[in-house]
């Protein structure tokens, strides 16, 4: 298929969730007139023009001729803030995401065959309840295994908050990837200094973003992104469940969501709301955040959803 049928089947796509595409995106050709390519982004100050890349979803190709942006974290200042960083090992929080992550690896390990399952959400019933915290933390303290590789996904797309709990600023992401065929998954991926954690910023907002994750175009980029590397992970900070319908759109995809609840705060009536939002999820698992004191571990349950 060339590059032209593909930006006119995604068009095509967006049309029919009725979703107009952005202003300046690649139209379908007419008879007498032929498709044009979009121009390509100026180069920053001090840096070389990279080579042009097709416009295709899920164009991140270590052979494509354009890499992915490296960004820095300031890993003093994240362990000064309460995170998980791999300079601190040893580290209480450290020893407490060991425990979270493991059952999740588990499951991820016993479900290889099934398509998405190293697809992993994190939510929460209501705002401040942690999720972004558990979401940065978890995606370190995974990264850190030998063999798996992390993609930290900022699916929280109306309130993204990842890039600034890592000290970064706010770049295209995720939304753009879904709207604009021009966007390569190498146009937005950043590359960390923490090795084999990459991330995805949610980008650009936009006003019908559930229809966006409801989208073929992004189950055909779950499928890129999922598939590609096998050792891969996909983790994804989604906004709460109850005041919003994204994540719940989303949950709908996943192999599995971790739900965040917040000790002391978070209502039993609450919580049963949440999870009866996330029936069609096969495995929801529960951490209990913001405990004043707990021996390690014991704040970490799982949850079936044909369960009591």
């Amino acid at each position: 298929m060339s590059i032209v049928e593909q930006a006119v089947r995604r068009l095509e796509e967006l049309r029919r969730s009725g979703i107009e595409p952005p202003a300046g995106t690649v139209r379908p050709p007419t008879a007498s007139q032929p498709a044009a390519q979009p121009p390509a982004p100026a180069p920053a100050q001090g840096e070389a023009a990279a080579p042009r890349e097709k416009p295709h979803v899920a164009s991140e190709s270590p052979t494509s001729g354009k890499a992915s942006r490296t960004v820095n974290i300031d890993l003093g200042s994240l362990a000064a803030a309460g995170y998980l960083t791999p300079e601190t090992p040893r580290a209480r929080i450290a020893d407490e995401f060991r425990v979270v992550k493991r059952p999740l690896l588990s499951r991820i390990e016993a479900s290889a065959n099934r398509p998405g399952s190293n697809l992993l959400m994190v939510s929460s019933s209501l705002p401040g309840e942690g999720k972004t915290f558990v979401s940065v933390n978890l995606a370190i303290s995974l990264a850190m295994e030998l063999d798996k590789t992390v993609l930290l996904v900022d699916a929280d797309v109306s309130r993204p908050s990842v890039l600034k709990r890592l000290g970064l600023p706010q770049a295209p992401g995720l939304l753009d990837l879904l709207t604009d065929p021009a966007v390569g998954v190498s146009d937005v991926l950043l590359r960390t200094n923490i090795p084999k954690l990459s991330l995805l910023p949610a980008g650009r907002q936009h006003g019908r973003a559930t229809e966006l994750l409801a989208s073929e175009a992004m189950r055909r980029l779950l499928d890129e992104l999922s598939n590609r590397y096998a050792d891969r992970i996909l983790l994804f900070d989604s906004p709460p469940l109850l005041p919003s319908t994204e994540s719940r759109v989303l949950a709908t995809r996943m192999g599995q969501v971790l739900l965040v609840v917040e000790a002391d705060k978070t209502s039993q009536k609450t919580l049963e709301q949440a999870l009866a939002t996330l029936e069609q999820c096969p495995d929801v698992s529960l951490l209990l955040n913001k405990i004043s004191r707990s021996e390690v571990g014991s704040y970490y349950g799982y949850y079936a959803p044909d369960e009591a």
